[in-house]
């Protein structure tokens, strides 16, 4: 018998809100950020006074609060700004869909200038009213997340600093987001001299933070009682260990209720979030995986191939490691059957430190003795999985 939208309406279920447990939630209060939030809130305070703020930079590691943190301090920027009547306005972008320096242009200025909603103006034209639209003593505050997905960005950086230039009063101010300190270094020297900001870094959370995080959202999102303390416990331990990524337990909460509501149980249990923990690696592994550069994929492909293979591998007790040199080597081959140029040894060390970053490899360096001093590598997720997601991604094959 089919079920009714009158049926699931009226079938008990463990949750209240699920939008609390959402990454996209912001919520009241941010806890354990009350000292990044200080910094950054300080840092444009100037833009309402009709002064140009520095521009600042917010790093750290996916799931540490650097987008619900901006998104907090534009909120109440934005409603300070009607409530004094300031000329500023604070903008937050995604650049993994607004990625080029033409369309994070447009995306300023489209709601003031109703004919860029219209396409085929070139980025000269939207350049000039960006100029024209400072040059009223206008401040705006672009937030640019995940900085490090924009195409050409020292062409982009260059281009804000020449307007900044070239008005007598305005602004515009930069604020950039990425899980990668090292991004600044692929900019060109014109671009890196040019920005004058303030750092803000974003720690992993703990254990305890983890759990006071989940229960703040809990008391919100869920039934009262519905969350046992094991299982509180061990979501926490679980993402703490692995990474104190704040979405990974969040997802990890909302998945081991939708366990335990599809096993007819009203109460998440330690069993719902081992079995949830599978579910939630997967689609974090896929939407992680999905967002790197081709390259990137390609030595993350290498690595799980490898790995499966069994092959070129040392064994240290449970653990099983790859040849850094060896794996490089692989890689060469793999980016040519693809028809991509293989990168040269330090872009690869790069990617390397970026994939280890995102918990999808780990690395130790060994001692002298076994090819003298040199870097093992070994997977971080299930190689399957890895592969069957690349293959999807990029059409990759051995």
């Amino acid at each position: 018998m089919v079920t009714t939208f009158e049926e699931l309406l009226e079938k008990k279920t463990i949750f209240v809100d699920k939008t609390v447990l959402s990454p996209h939630y912001v919520p009241e209060s941010m806890l354990f950020r009350e000292k990044q939030l200080e910094e950054i809130m300080k840092t444009l305070t100037p833009a309402l006074k009709g002064q140009k703020p520095r521009n600042i930079f917010l790093y750290g590691k996916t799931g540490t609060g650097k987008t619900s943190s901006i998104k907090y301090v534009l909120n109440h920027f934005n409603r300070q700004s009607q409530k004094s009547g300031s000329k500023t306005e604070m903008v937050y972008l995604n650049c993994s869909i607004y990625d080029s320096r033409y369309k994070i242009l447009q995306k300023l200025m489209r709601p003031h200038y109703p004919e860029l909603e219209k396409s085929g103006f070139g980025i000269s034209y939207i350049y000039e009213k960006l100029v024209e639209k400072l040059g009223e003593d206008n401040h705006i505050i672009a937030v640019l997340d995940e900085m490090d997905m924009i195409k050409e960005l020292s062409d982009l950086i260059y281009t804000f600093t020449r307007c900044n230039d070239e008005v007598k009063v305005g602004g515009l101010t930069l604020v950039g987001i990425s899980n990668k300190l090292s991004f600044k270094n692929e900019l060109d020297p014109r671009a890196r001299s040019s920005l004058y900001e303030n750092e803000v870094i974003f720690p992993p959370y703990d254990a305890s933070q983890l759990k006071n995080i989940l229960m703040q959202r809990i008391e919100l999102g869920f039934q009262k009682e519905s969350v046992s303390d094991a299982a509180l416990s061990l979501i926490s331990a679980i993402t703490a260990q692995e990474n104190g990524d704040a979405r990974y337990s969040l997802k990890l909460l909302l998945k081991a209720g939708d366990v335990a509501e599809s096993m007819g149980a009203m109460k998440i249990e330690e069993n719902h979030v081992e079995e949830a923990k599978n579910l939630v690696e997967y689609d974090f592994a896929s939407e992680g995986i999905s967002r790197l550069p081709i390259n990137h994929q390609i030595v993350l492909y290498t690595i799980a191939k490898m790995s499966i293979a069994n092959k070129q591998k040392l064994t240290e007790g449970e653990d099983s490691y790859l040849f850094s040199g060896d794996v490089y080597d692989q890689y060469t081959k793999m980016a040519r059957k693809v028809s991509k140029t293989p990168k040269s040894a330090r872009w690869y060390r790069e990617y390397i430190n970026e994939l280890e970053a995102m918990g999808l490899i780990s690395t130790v360096f060994t001692s002298k003795g076994i090819r003298g001093h040199t870097r093992l590598i070994r997977i971080g997720h299930n190689p399957n999985d890895i592969i069957q997601i690349i293959e999807k991604n990029i059409g990759m094959r051995s």
